[in-house]
């Protein structure tokens, strides 16, 4: 469940780049270790795959098919998935390590960089899947794995408090108070703050975190300054001043007050649906904040490739073969509520209202950077949103501020 920003990358540390060698004991009892034996069915052999509870059994059920049909074992071994990246880039160094992972696409930059993931290879088979999953798992001008979903946010709306969900950010919080509840709108925000959830806002502005190419590939360029910037900054301000915007407001909070019907709206994904399972629910475009659109982040869960894997060839033929399947990408949806990758697959899912009306808004979204510079902007990103709503943090000078420490960041790491 994507509650908030993505932590797991300020808590692996400062430093953009891990130490390949991990430096902790490893238990490969439990870790599933990649071996050298290849003798596990038939002529086979055995393929190691980690997985978290919410994708295991579509996994398994791809590779039983996998199995019967061309004799190897595969062996998924199950995984904290809040665990997976820090363990795959320590184990992979070292020989251990499974020879496949699930994981979220924007790990990509810092894996490539490590060394420790492969290129998979798609051919025409890429035709067949979302253009921003593709995207999302192209580095450098390759793939990097297999895309299974796309999960980004949007506004979920109770139908009982809202008929409809405004262009505009204003127009909504007008029509949120006119609704007579508690809050016109729910946003988690946190001691924290959260840039992820407040990105589509801040985008509206026209100030993305990083530049892109003409192919939209992300270059290692701030786009977080100037005048888009402290025009988004001031605006947080202003909505703390007006109490929309509050760092009291946590994502526990906002989902338990809209599941009470204490919000016409709230900004949220897919991972919130099954608590306000019995509610009248519609998902809508973001409304916009500063008169550009408001494009959050698209994150594209996947697989992964050990670059160190003597199966190379045959963990790519499962990928390919098995988990490109429209069954099992309806599997992975099924298991996870989140659009799937592969087109016919999201075109099932999409049968579903609320899928429908995230993929919508997918169209529009931004994969998330999976540059390695990305790991020097989640912590003062956060903390400047959060100290600016408070009230601790000048709007401008702070914003400002917080470009110039990112910027030195990422400066020190290269």
């Amino acid at each position: 469940m994507r509650r908030s920003i993505p932590l797991v990358a300020a808590a692996l540390g400062a430093a953009l780049t891990l130490a390949a060698c991990g430096g902790g004991d490893t238990d490969t009892e439990d870790t599933g270790a990649a071996t050298e034996e290849t003798g596990g069915a038939g002529d086979g052999g055995t393929l190691t795959v980690w997985v978290d509870e919410t994708r295991q059994a579509a996994v398994e059920s791809a590779a039983a098919a996998f199995e019967e049909e061309t004799g190897t074992t595969v062996e998924t071994v199950l995984k904290n998935f809040d665990d997976i990246r820090a363990d795959f880039l320590a184990q992979v160094p070292t020989g251990e390590g499974p020879d496949l992972t699930v994981g979220a696409s924007d790990w990509l930059g810092e894996f490539t960089t490590n060394g420790v993931v492969a290129p998979v290879e798609l051919g025409d088979l890429a035709g067949d899947f979302e253009e921003i999953a593709i995207e999302a798992w192209t580095y450098d001008g390759q793939i990097y794995g297999l895309p299974y979903a796309i999960e980004n946010i949007a506004i979920i709306r109770n139908t009982a408090l809202a008929d409809s969900t405004p262009a505009t950010f204003d127009e909504m919080i007008a029509q949120g108070r006119a609704a007579g509840t508690t809050y016109p709108f729910l946003v988690q925000v946190g001691e924290d703050g959260d840039p992820y959830t407040m990105y589509p806002f801040q985008t509206s502005f026209g100030a993305e975190v990083f530049a892109q190419d003409a192919e939209g590939a992300y270059l290692p360029e701030l786009e977080l300054g100037g005048e888009p910037g402290t025009a988004f900054a001031q605006w947080l301000k202003a909505q703390a001043d007006a109490g929309v915007l509050s760092t009291s407001m946590t994502y526990d909070i906002a989902v338990e007050a809209f599941k009470n019907g204490e919000s016409p709206y709230i900004l949220g994904g897919p991972w919130m649906l099954s608590t306000f399972e019995g509610m009248d629910l519609a998902v809508d475009p973001i409304p916009s904040a500063g008169g550009e659109p408001a494009r959050p982040f698209s994150g594209v869960p996947g697989f992964y490739v050990n670059a160190q894997s003597d199966n190379q060839l045959i963990a790519s033929d499962f990928l390919t073969g098995y988990m490109a399947t429209e069954e099992a990408q309806v599997a992975l949806y099924e298991a996870g509520n989140r659009l799937p990758a592969l087109t016919a697959a999201a075109d099932v899912a999409s049968e579903d209202p609320l899928t429908a009306g995230f993929r919508v808004v997918a169209e529009d979204a931004l994969p998330s950077p999976a540059l390695p510079e990305m790991g020097a902007v989640w912590s003062f990103w956060g903390a400047t949103e959060a100290g600016i709503i408070s009230g601790s943090i000048e709007p401008v000078a702070g914003w400002e501020k917080m470009v110039t420490d990112i910027q030195a960041a990422i400066d020190a790491a290269s």
